[in-house]
């Protein structure tokens, strides 16, 4: 018998649901039929579960993006539609008391990887990327703890300084696998993952302060994450000589002085961690939102963290100032496509000759990237562009580096990805833009990718050459 769960009080702010009404009924996946209502409890986190009218659109594997984890599983019970049925029998009673804890939640929500597919594929836009993060939120409290991996992965922003440090246990642990095992059994971590390795230097730091205004030059902002900083700041020099070999002057978002660097709070977000979140964002915001409000384009690099700004922080209960910066929350290639588009791009970009294999981050392909990515590389003389019909790489941020999903996420990876990643001749360049993305072909392929900006800033310099 359901027993009638406790009112939810919710973390995230769903109330951009609350106005939904009554949601046809549909075969509930062995929980029986659903009514014409959401959910009696949970509110609008409800009614968004609801959204799922069981189409079972993301049970195709034709192209695009949704579902990665059903598309390796052949499995209903990893699907979005699956994990919007279990979500919506919680929250009417049916998993008992503490619903979050339930092994039917937990397992439906497993191996979700965040790819934001649903909301753009499907038919109802379904973001279960969203209300995983709810249930984890509520998972950790009534659980009364977040486990030592979790809160590992998501304070990197955090640590991020002093990564660097570090690097030699990477560098041991790929020399010594019973270390690698060691630290498996510890933090749950793959043994047969690599460790990220931080730069000697980060970006932020050589950066100024104030910048110099050119006359008649166009103002823009540049939203240097935390990977870009921390792990590869070549892609963040590379961006700044872009915008400025374009004839931008560019401000390089900085945090108040003292204060450790901005960071969007993605992977708090992610880990479920929320008020850790709305406290990274509402430190980005207060940086932005001078910008923001004279019209000046905000411009990121890493697209979880910018497209964040134009999506989660809706979700974040921050006020008005979000719409104002989401408006602004621009990818560099969507900033430079703009650009072109308006004829007010003037980028001296010499001859690359050869090809480019191009992968697309999945937050790239859901909000609607990539074509602003296939414009750009067009506009570098001599290229020829392919890019990689996939979806998911299988990284997903912290999915990947977890020792019980890293078969599913090698998996993802060899659907297509990583088998013409392979197969590319060693003279081709490889574009991934994501950071996770470029660290599963590191490990999957032995292969070195780069970004969207390194790829334009070669092409102004004329140096054509490219080794792995």
């Amino acid at each position: 018998m359901s027993e009638k769960p406790a009112q939810l009080k919710t973390k995230l702010d769903w109330s951009a649901y609350e106005s939904y009404g009554s949601f046809g009924s549909f075969d509930f996946g062995g929980f029986g039929e659903s009514e014409a209502a959401a959910p009696a409890t949970g509110g609008g986190y409800a009614k968004a579960a609801a959204v799922c009218m069981g189409k079972r659109h993301c049970q195709k594997k034709d192209q695009g993006v949704m579902c990665p984890s059903f598309r390796v599983t052949d499995d209903e019970k990893h699907s979005t539609h699956h994990r919007a049925v279990t979500l919506k029998a919680a929250l009417d009673g049916e998993l008992g008391a503490h619903p979050f804890l339930s092994a039917e939640l937990s397992e439906a929500m497993e191996l979700c990887v965040s790819c934001k597919g649903c909301k753009s594929e499907c038919p109802h836009g379904v973001d279960m990327a969203l209300l995983r993060v709810e249930a984890l939120a509520q998972r950790w409290a009534q659980l009364g703890r977040v486990p030592l991996r979790e809160r590992l992965f998501a304070f990197t922003p955090r640590y991020a300084k002093h990564l660097k440090r570090f690097n030699w246990v990477g560098a041991l642990r790929q020399r010594m696998p019973l270390l690698a095992k060691a630290m498996e059994r510890w933090l749950g971590i793959a043994a047969r993952r690599s460790l990220p390795k931080a730069a000697a230097r980060d970006f932020i730091s050589t950066q100024s302060q104030s910048v110099a205004v050119a006359e008649g030059a166009r103002e823009v902002v540049l939203l240097v994450d935390t990977f870009s900083n921390h792990l590869d700041p070549q892609i963040a020099q590379a961006a700044l000589e872009v915008l400025q070999a374009a004839g931008y002057t560019v401000h390089v978002a900085q945090p108040a002085a003292g204060e450790r660097p901005l960071c969007c709070g993605r992977t708090f977000l992610s880990s479920g961690l929320i008020d850790e979140a709305r406290a990274e964002a509402t430190r980005l915001l207060d940086a932005l939102a001078p910008f923001a409000e004279r019209g000046l384009p905000v411009i990121g690099l890493e697209p979880s963290c910018l497209l964040m700004l134009r999506d989660e922080y809706h979700s974040l209960g921050l006020g008005e100032r979000v719409a104002t910066l989401a408006k602004s929350a621009v990818l560099l290639e969507e900033f430079l496509a703009r650009e072109h588009d308006a004829k007010r791009l003037t980028l001296p970009l010499r001859p690359l000759t050869g090809k480019v294999l191009v992968h697309g981050h999945c937050h790239q392909k859901a909000f609607g990237a990539m074509p602003a990515m296939a414009k750009v590389l067009g506009l570098v003389p001599g290229l020829q562009v392919e890019f990689i019909e996939s979806s998911c790489c299988g990284m997903a941020g912290s999915f990947g580096m977890e020792a019980e999903h890293y078969e599913v996420a090698m998996q993802m990876g060899e659907l297509s990805l990583l088998p013409q990643v392979r197969a590319a001749d060693a003279d081709t360049l490889l574009i991934a833009n994501g950071t996770s993305c470029r660290h599963q072909i590191r490990d999957g392929a032995a292969r070195e990718a780069r970004h969207l900006a390194q790829v334009l800033q070669r092409a102004i310099r004329g140096d054509s050459g490219w080794h792995d």
